[in-house]
């Protein structure tokens, strides 16, 4: 009886190995596809801190894809560089808006009063 069960349950291991493998033309674990970025980073409009904590990078069986990651990565560098060269820009009109008010020499007066010579 012992020999019977043993026989039989190499069998049935066998069988089950065999169907999951893929044994003939129709597998039975047909092959996965690649997660890709489920909701990446806005195209139309600059980043916001909402799309950054929104971000979920797709996982691969050794970390995160890296192409993936490195789509990201650059996007925020190209967006980052884009705010620090827009902010660059309004700090040089207003410290130039400031110099050109500084040096007025009407500064003081009231409007309507002529400045004094």
């Amino acid at each position: 009886m012992f020999l019977f069960l043993l026989i039989a349950m190499v069998v049935v291991v066998a069988a089950v190995t065999l169907a999951v493998v893929g044994g003939g033309d129709s597998a039975a674990l047909p092959e996965v596809a690649p997660e890709q970025l489920v909701d990446p980073l806005p195209v139309s409009r600059p980043v916001g801190r909402a799309d950054v904590d929104a971000l979920r990078l797709p996982v691969a069986p050794r970390g995160y894809r890296m192409a993936d990651v490195d789509d990201v990565l650059g996007r925020l560098a190209a967006e980052l560089a884009e705010r620090d060269a827009r902010i660059a820009e309004l700090e040089s009109a207003l410290a130039g808006a400031q110099a050109t008010t500084v040096g007025r020499p009407d500064l003081f007066t009231k409007p309507g009063e002529e400045p004094e010579q």
